[in-house]
């Protein structure tokens, strides 16, 4: 058998590129079989996967919409074969928009919102309990969603509607958790604040981050790799008994 098989086996979804790129690399570093989710950046994967490769850990790349099903169910076929039974699922694939008020949002823009942060994560979800439940013969495992500081601000005049799907994704963690607490699961969040990615450009505001330093009390934004710590960390044995809570990294925010 494959030495892969062997360890605790890590689905990044959105690996490729910011707090999901910081995982992987973290994750790989700390012993996890590393699976980079990616939607269209495959050169982005590819190199990270090298990178995991070069520090000696065990990765691969796997390009799934997580907007659409067949999609997913596909890469969650291919990381069984070939990296054996999922340990941990970091649901961090997400998307915003341009700021805009919600009066001026149309149902495209609220559609491809939803569809990728709500619909995306809960069939990602429901395919890591399928695997990991011991209700179903699993052995058990990790969910860490992965919300937004927004969720509790409501990002009025900017996007609501990101707002309110990161809300929907708490939500998700708490009814989830109290589920599959007997099978074996434990479901968790993270509520980044604002952190230095590529998302934020994204969004049409490429220098976000630094703009809106002041307003957090630690005066800086964060970085991908401080939220990768908390994620790595919700992941490990470390924290064996928590399940159902979401924590904030965000400078006090």
């Amino acid at each position: 058998m494959d030495s892969s098989f062997l360890q605790p086996v890590v689905l990044v979804t959105g690996g490729s590129r910011g707090i999901g790129a910081a995982t992987a690399l973290l994750a790989a570093r700390h012993g996890w079989a590393v699976a980079v989710n990616y939607t269209r950046d495959a050169a982005a994967a590819a190199a990270l996967v090298a990178r995991i490769h070069e520090g000696g850990g065990t990765a691969m790349a796997v390009q799934a919409d997580v907007a659409q099903e067949e999609q997913v169910l596909a890469m969650f076929r291919e990381v069984d074969a070939t990296m054996g039974q999922l340990t941990a699922l970091v649901n961090n694939a997400g998307v915003v928009d341009v700021a805009c008020r919600v009066e001026d949002m149309s149902v495209q823009r609220l559609r491809r919102m939803f569809d990728i942060n709500i619909l995306g994560s809960f069939v990602c979800a429901r395919e890591a309990v399928r695997r990991m439940s011991t209700r179903n013969g699993g052995m058990g495992g990790v969910i860490v969603n992965i919300s937004s500081i927004a969720a509790r601000l409501g990002g009025p005049g900017q996007y609501v509607d990101y707002a309110a799907s990161k809300g929907a994704i708490d939500t998700l963690t708490t009814g989830l958790a109290k589920e599959v607490a007997t099978e074996g699961i434990r479901v968790v969040a993270v509520r980044p604040g604002i952190i230095e990615t590529e998302i934020h450009a994204s969004g049409g505001q490429p220098d976000r981050a630094r703009e809106m330093a002041p307003q957090v009390p630690m005066q800086r934004p964060g970085s991908a790799d401080e939220v990768a710590q908390a994620i790595v960390w919700l992941m490990g044995a470390e924290a064996s008994y928590v399940t159902g809570s979401t924590l904030d990294v965000s400078g006090g925010r």
